[in-house]
């Protein structure tokens, strides 16, 4: 059987009971970064063996693993941090596992694009998930293609890139689409900083920036809601970052 078990994104004390309890049970958990993982598998004292299970080698041992689980071996999934299969391994696992006609579970728990999209003050009634963009091919094409989706738009991004991402959402969907960038979700320096694009962008220029982040940008003018101004006016709501 597998067991996909979400793990906190920031504050260890978001583990919940039913996840540490799978985690001890397990015959094995299969981990993104072991190294990562041991730090809160040692505070929740579980001492449940480690395997690797990454991008880099799911492709290889996948077929191993279903073939464990039709031996009767109890597996747990877990990433660095989430839920696993939102912007990290876990896909071609559960497919597998499904088409073996094995039993599977995905525990609910903590992801970050839904505590970033609540806090964002934008339309939560339709949005879309859109994880990372392209880093390079297919990035114009996706970034041309959204600039009319009219439901509220959801994004991972690593600080590194962070402000070219948003001055790239700027020139395309306009500077003054409204948005929300939250960075340390759950943890002691949380922020949910919000505006236009020109002005979030112009923030993160001058100040830098550091920790996981969520972007979450207002869907076209017209959208549900109908709260977003047009591309290139600024949102009178969103006249003052908060």
């Amino acid at each position: 059987m597998l067991h996909l078990v979400p793990t906190p994104i920031g504050n260890l004390a978001d583990m919940t009971f039913r996840a540490v309890e799978v985690l001890k049970s397990a015959d094995f958990i299969l981990a993104e970064d072991t190294r990562t993982s041991s730090v809160l598998l040692a505070h929740y004292g579980i001492r449940t063996p480690l395997s690797p299970y990454h991008r880099h080698n799911e492709h290889r041992v996948t077929a191993h693993l279903v073939e464990q689980m039709r031996e009767g071996r109890r597996v747990a999934l877990i990433t660095d941090a989430g839920t696993p299969g939102i912007s990290d391994p876990a896909f071609l696992l559960v497919r597998e596992c499904i088409r073996a006609g094995l039993p599977l579970e995905c525990l609910p728990g903590a992801t970050a694009f839904v505590p970033a999209l609540v806090a964002s003050g934008l339309p939560t009634d339709r949005f879309c998930f859109e994880g990372f963009l392209p880093l390079k091919k297919g990035r114009h094409t996706r970034l041309t293609a959204l600039a009319s989706e009219p439901r509220t738009m959801v994004f991972y991004e690593s600080p590194m890139r962070l402000v070219r991402t948003l001055a790239q959402m700027a020139e395309y969907f306009g500077p003054g689409r409204p948005c929300c960038v939250s960075r340390e979700l759950s943890k002691k320096f949380e922020e949910n900083l919000r505006g236009s694009l020109r002005e979030v962008h112009a923030h993160f220029a001058a100040k830098g920036v550091k920790g996981e982040i969520v972007i979450v940008v207002g869907g076209c003018a017209g959208g549900p809601g109908g709260l977003h101004a047009p591309d290139g006016a600024d949102d009178g709501a969103a006249d003052e970052l908060s």
